[in-house]
């Protein structure tokens, strides 16, 4: 059952009493009454509702009714969609109505027009044959007389009578029907019915048979309702008034148009015209960039200044004008003095250096560059980003970087398209304004910290500047035209290779810098970072001397990283104490001088302490090497037993491919464990726990499988793993030792823990080539084929 279009109407007068509405008496109601569902209205008593019947069940109860007395129970649904709704899907509180009206159409449906007389709660239901009756209980107002009801009351005319004035889709006899009606209780259930609220509101208030309390709920509602018909009115003013005044202004904009014609002179905005004009001529713009300069400066030329689009295209032919297009640097191809640049700026990297020199090399001969894009892959603070501008330096080009870390929306790299509010180039177009110059250093950092969502993916997007082959025509979604990207010599640096797009790591040339060792970290911190924190904390030499046992210091006790980031903090308090030594004595102290011994009165107790000899105490703890992107790393493995039922437990946040390397340790021991002099004899007795330390830190790889094997024939042979000895590689089930990767990472970082011996696989003797000489010499390196030939070098004598 709906609704129809038709509006409420109050069939109540100011004088009519709700006993006898309509001239019906309660006491003439049937037991029963049959219940007619309503979807989309609530019915309230007083009013007059027109209604649309179009299910079968209710036609013949629209029929029934016509041939009896009419009165029939009105309630709504509690689920709208249910054509024939059953007592579960009624409120239990309607009202008692009469059909007034009926009108059959030729389509089958039946408009009724009926009207509410009592508020009634249904009780128990009848059996629907057709349709549903049930018997009810009438519910009359609950009125009080008192000075506070009657001040509700005025309060309700008040809003009503605003809401009425501000309102258009109430009806004159509403209005007419609300100013007559005294009775609180008909005039709530008149605001109710006619007032645009919910069908949850209506039905609460529909159940309210307290008049007081009628009216506490929907004074609320009123105000709400006022509210929002107030706010409504405001905006439709302000709409209407900014519409008469764009047409006010495009009319007076128009008519000056006209009159500056007819005099003959220039239009407000024609000396900045001619200006751009002139700039485009004498611009050695590209033919294309030109002709669309031209363009956009003759639709410029229509538009009025006030207008949007006048800001639009004065932006965009500033940023035409603005770019390098044939503004270059001059390179210096001059090998020794790049080589002095490298060599004054950076310590070490020989491999490194010679890339670049070869590069240099190679440009001084074609003039040009088509050859692949550098990225320096290296951990933390190696100095990749200052390779980059020295490079820039060694050329005498311009140099500019560019921070990808955390990118994730490709307009940052292709530029928004000009139909955006706001719209700038990407930030490759930007730089080269920003710089003018058309061939400098620009140096892509971070380039494995590129995200993507939603907004697209700027490695994508990428593909096309770094590729030598298409960045000759770089086209920018702002510009909308082909700038050549053919000179810029791009770099890029990043800690690790394994989050760069495929497609985008193949247009790059590799070159990893190693972590530094000992005596290199030792090196810059003479020559740069100690002189720099010296003139940065504004002291000189003879104020402050650091020996080199105090830097050996720092390197072994206060830092252990792969760079030379935490050991320039450290150096950068020690110049701050010692300012502040030297200001406490008015400046009259003949200088600091720290040495190794005063390291802790500085600084407090080291950070680190040579962990391996303590470490290998016990049964079962094996020492491994592993690679992180941010350097060389030493791990811990161990493995107990204990009563069981012969289960691996593995914990310590392993990966997959580590767990499967613990899992392959067990069956080849087990396998070989007679030949091995192992005692897995009870093992279906025991369970085996095996744990790698640093269990917030996740860890994977195959490389742990050696260690894994020897914690554990430590652990079932009851021989201890040798202190200073470390290990990795991975193996097979038939106990095969294999080839794994960053062994140069591994090996440093073992010789700063202060491993003796590696045992590396056979695959790898190529890369212990790579070491730095200073750490081979310190280690002695065995290489296996087979866990057979691990043990012995890795346990300890019985």
């Amino acid at each position: 059952m709906d609704s129809s279009e038709t509006e409420f109407v109050s069939i109540l007068g100011a004088n009519e009493k709700s006993e006898l509405p309509g001239r019906v008496s309660s006491r003439s109601l049937p037991e029963k009454l049959p219940v007619l569902g309503l979807s989309d209205i609530v019915i309230f008593p007083g009013a007059v509702v027109p209604l649309l019947v179009e299910t079968g069940p209710s036609l013949k109860l629209i029929d029934d009714l016509v041939a009896g007395d009419r009165l029939f129970a009105a309630v709504l649904q509690t689920n709208p969609d249910a054509a024939e709704p059953g007592p579960d899907e009624l409120h239990s509180v309607g009202c008692v109505s009469r059909l007034s009206k009926m009108v059959k159409f030729p389509d089958g449906t039946v408009r009724v027009l009926v009207e509410g007389l009592w508020r009634i709660r249904l009780k128990e239901y009848a059996l629907p044959a057709p349709y549903l009756r049930a018997g009810y209980e009438l519910l009359r107002d609950e009125a009080e007389d008192s000075v506070e009801m009657q001040a509700m009351l005025r309060n309700a005319h008040k809003q009503f009578d605003e809401i009425a004035r501000i309102s258009n889709s109430l009806s004159e006899q509403v209005k007419i029907a609300a100013l007559n009606t005294e009775h609180p209780g008909h005039f709530a259930d008149l605001i109710a019915a006619n007032l645009g609220l919910p069908l949850a509101e209506k039905q609460k208030l529909l159940e309210t048979v307290s008049v007081r309390e009628r009216l506490q709920k929907l004074l609320p509602l009123l105000n709400r309702e006022q509210e929002v018909l107030n706010l409504s009115s405001k905006i439709q003013n302000d709409v209407a008034s900014n519409i008469a005044k764009t047409q006010r202004d495009f009319f007076l904009r128009e008519q000056m148009r006209a009159i500056q014609r007819e005099l003959g002179e220039g239009e407000s905005n024609g000396n900045e015209i001619r200006v751009l004009r002139e700039k485009i001529e004498s611009a050695k713009l590209p033919e294309e960039a030109r002709k669309a300069a031209l363009q956009e400066l003759d639709r410029m030329q229509q538009t009025p200044p006030a207008a949007a689009e006048y800001g639009v295209a004065r932006n965009y032919l500033d940023w035409i004008l603005n770019l390098p297009w044939d503004k270059t640097t001059e390179d210096k191809l001059d090998l020794v003095t790049a080589e002095k640049i490298l060599d004054d700026q950076h310590f070490g990297l020989a491999k490194v250096k010679d890339r670049l020199l070869e590069f240099l090399a190679v440009l001084k001969r074609r003039k040009e560059i088509k050859g692949p894009i550098l990225c320096l892959v290296g951990p933390p603070g190696v100095g990749k980003t200052s390779l980059g501008k020295s490079v820039a330096d060694a050329l005498g080009r311009k140099f500019a970087r560019i921070s990808l870390g955390g990118m994730r929306d490709e307009a940052e790299i292709r530029g928004h398209r000009r139909t955006y509010v706001g719209a700038l180039p990407g930030r490759i177009i930007q730089t080269l304004r920003r710089i003018e110059s058309r061939n400098p250093v620009i140096l892509l950092d971070e380039l494995d910290k590129i995200g993507a969502d939603f907004r697209g993916d700027p490695a994508s997007a990428l593909l096309e500047v770094l590729d030598p082959a298409q960045n000759h025509t770089f086209t920018d979604h702002y510009l909308d035209l082909p700038f050549d990207l053919s000179r810029v010599l791009f770099m890029a640096t990043a800690n690790w290779l394994d989050p760069i797009q495929p497609a985008l790591r193949d247009r790059l040339e590799v070159i990893e810098l190693p972590s530094y060792t000992e005596s290199e970290k030792i090196q810059i911190a003479r020559r740069y970072l100690v002189p720099r924190q010296i003139e940065e904390h504004g002291l000189t030499r003879k104020d402050l001397k650091i020996s080199d046992v105090a830097i050996r210091g720092l390197v072994r006790e206060y830092t252990r990283e792969a760079g030379v980031r935490q050991l320039e903090r450290e150096i950068a308090s020690l110049t701050r104490k010692a300012a502040r030594k030297i200001v406490a004595n008015n400046g009259a102290a003949a200088g600091v001088k720290i040495d190794g011994k005063d390291l802790e009165g500085y600084l407090g107790h080291p950070t680190f302490v040579s962990e391996t000899a303590e470490k290998i105490t016990e049964f079962g703890i094996a020492t491994g090497l592993a690679w992180t992107p941010v350097g060389g790393d030493v791990l811990f493995i161990e493995a107990t037993r204990m009563r069981g039922r012969g289960q691996l437990l593995l914990t310590g946040s392993l990966g997959d491919v580590m767990k499967e390397s613990a899992q392959t340790s067990v069956s080849y021991l087990r396998s070989q464990a007679k030949k091995l002099d192992l005692d897995f004899d009870d093992y279906g007795k025991f369970d085996l726990h095996i744990h790698v330390p640093a269990g917030a830190t996740p860890k994977d790889g195959p490389s742990a499988g050696v260690t894994i094997c020897a914690a554990l024939a430590s652990l079932m042979s009851k021989r201890r793993v040798r202190s200073d000895t470390a290990m990795t590689g991975e193996i097979s089930l038939r106990g095969r030792v294999l080839r794994v990767g960053g062994i140069k990472e591994k090996v440093i970082a073992a010789s700063r823990f202060g491993i003796k011996q590696v045992i590396l696989p056979e695959g790898n003797q190529g890369d212990w080539l790579d070491v730095p000489e200073e750490v081979r010499k310190k280690m002695k390196v065995h290489f296996v084929r087979q866990i057979a030939e691990v043990l012995p070098l890795a346990l300890e004598a019985k």
